[in-house]
């Protein structure tokens, strides 16, 4: 799944209606990302397309906008950044991330965010397919607690159009959540290789 040169992806985007700062002539990477700050993660889940079916937040994840980097996930402080090598995770179908997360920093890769994930979905819309999707744990909320996580994660996949997504969202891009602890046969847990701004 080979992306477009950054300034491809740039044009993407303002192609498809975002309102982007230019591209910094110096940027390099494989991804072009849109800081959530500058446009919330939300809005780019709406732009994206499969089969014209358009993409969606699933009911109840209405709090996304407080899922932020997790623990130990640095994002550049800019409002476009590239991240490095961007990969979907499949050999971690069916394990939990919180049996996965350590493996990926163990390797020297870092956790892929929800925006980081739906950037890519924007490019290369192939990257969901039915049966190979992934989660983005780099995303995190802080929990109730004091030093705790939400035990939720973001995750990209394709609607079966049951229960609340409804019969017209059938095979349309979904952003949802699974619980940290749980395994899912059809999700990867996505990484990335580094950033920079």
């Amino acid at each position: 799944m080979t992306l477009p040169a950054l300034a491809d992806q740039h044009a993407r985007l303002l192609a498809l209606g975002v309102d982007l700062p230019a591209l910094p002539e110096d940027l390099a990477g494989d991804l072009l990302v849109v800081h959530p700050r500058h446009t919330p993660v939300v809005d780019l889940v709406a732009l994206l397309r499969l089969r014209e079916r358009p993409g969606f937040v699933v009911e109840d994840l209405t709090d996304l906008a407080q899922f932020v980097p997790a623990p130990g996930v640095e994002v550049p402080d800019a409002d476009l950044y590239a991240v490095l090598d961007p990969q979907r995770g499949d050999e971690y179908a069916d394990q939990s991330p919180d049996e996965v997360d350590p493996q990926v920093r163990a390797r020297g890769r870092d956790l892929m965010t929800a925006a980081e994930g739906v950037a890519w979905a924007l490019q290369v819309p192939e990257v969901l397919e039915r049966n190979h999707c992934f989660m983005t744990t780099g995303s995190r909320r802080p929990g109730s607690r004091r030093g705790r996580l939400d035990a939720r994660v973001p995750a990209l996949w394709i609607s079966n159009g049951t229960g609340r997504d409804g019969k017209e969202r059938k095979d349309a891009p979904k952003l949802g959540w699974c619980w940290a602890g749980n395994r899912h046969t059809w999700l990867g847990i996505a990484s990335v290789a580094g950033r920079s701004a």
